[in-house]
């Protein structure tokens, strides 16, 4: 797959394409036939297909302060479109000017100027230009202009919810990583850098690796969960115990990421690591001595290999 940054990184006598855009994060089931539903077009048409997202939220920019919570880092939400078979990942920086582009110029800028769109294909609740006042009919009309077609992407729904990167957050924040995984199609990820905590858990026979996550990170709700530590270089993951919250046993303040690894011994301290949170197995609760919170984690430890299979 090639990676560009910005439209205008498209090579001189690049030919037509079928290009689908959006944010994508989550890449979750939505998000898959969509994108999925444009690369079965693009290799029909015999033409190349093209991802179009943005750099950053565009919500951070528009609203300044309101930058929802990422459920796919870039990096990872590249192997995922990758991985759906896509020729061409088009990163637009989302800047003020950008965001004030009409969406009449939007569109013969970025489709017909650059990427030379011959279709694109958008949810049904698709908005672009400046305000969002470019809709799917807008689309369709200067589709027509311009000389390229529009199909909608299915929109995935169960059970009467449809599966939306708003919806998925909701489900994280809750603790509902159940959920969040039946709509992503896969767990919730959460990556970060190992650094030193308290290290108390090793006092107690538990050592933790505490996970510094990016500023943004959607970061489930306070609790235990069972996850697989993925390790970068390694084939299989390692089982995990995962504590999210601030420790108050210790009457701690700062929320953080704790995760036990089981059967490891060994030093993580500075390594990237990833979690795919697979089930929630309580709340946290505060113990008024450590003996029954060694014994609460023991009993996390049997019931995350139970989960795990």
């Amino acid at each position: 797959m090639q990676r560009w940054r910005g439209y205008d990184a498209a090579p001189g006598g690049w030919g037509r394409s079928v290009v689908t855009i959006g944010v994508f994060d989550g890449v979750h089931k939505g998000h898959q036939a969509t994108i999925g539903h444009a690369v079965t077009r693009a290799r029909e048409l015999g033409v190349q297909s093209v991802v179009v997202t943005f750099d950053p939220h565009p919500a951070e920019v528009v609203r300044p302060g309101s930058h929802p919570a990422v459920l796919t880092e870039p990096a990872r939400k590249a192997e995922l479109i990758e991985a759906l078979g896509v020729d061409v990942l088009c990163v637009v920086p989302f800047t003020p000017e950008f965001s004030r582009l009409p969406a009449e110029q939007f569109v013969h800028d970025v489709l017909v100027e650059h990427l030379h769109a011959a279709l694109v294909v958008v949810g049904s609740n698709f908005r672009f230009g400046h305000r969002a006042a470019g809709d799917v009919a807008l689309l369709e009309t200067l589709g027509r202009t311009f000389g390229f077609g529009v199909e909608g992407g299915p929109l995935v729904a169960e059970d009467g919810t449809v599966f939306s990167s708003t919806y998925i957050r909701s489900c994280v924040d809750a603790g509902d990583v159940g959920a969040a995984a039946a709509a992503l199609g896969r767990p919730h990820r959460l990556e970060g850098v190992v650094v030193r905590g308290d290290q108390r858990g090793r006092e107690l026979g538990f050592p933790t690796a505490n996970l510094l996550c990016h500023r943004y990170a959607a970061v489930p709700a306070d609790g235990v969960y069972a996850a697989r530590l993925i390790r970068r270089g390694q084939r299989e993951p390692l089982m995990a115990a995962v504590s999210v919250g601030t420790n108050p046993t210790f009457s701690g303040r700062e929320r953080r990421v704790e995760a036990y690894a089981l059967d490891f011994d060994g030093d993580l301290y500075g390594e990237r690591l990833a979690l795919d949170f697979v089930a929630h197995l309580r709340g946290q609760i505060r113990y008024d001595s450590i003996e029954p919170l060694i014994a609460q984690m023991k009993q996390d430890v049997e019931r995350t290999r139970r989960a795990l299979g």
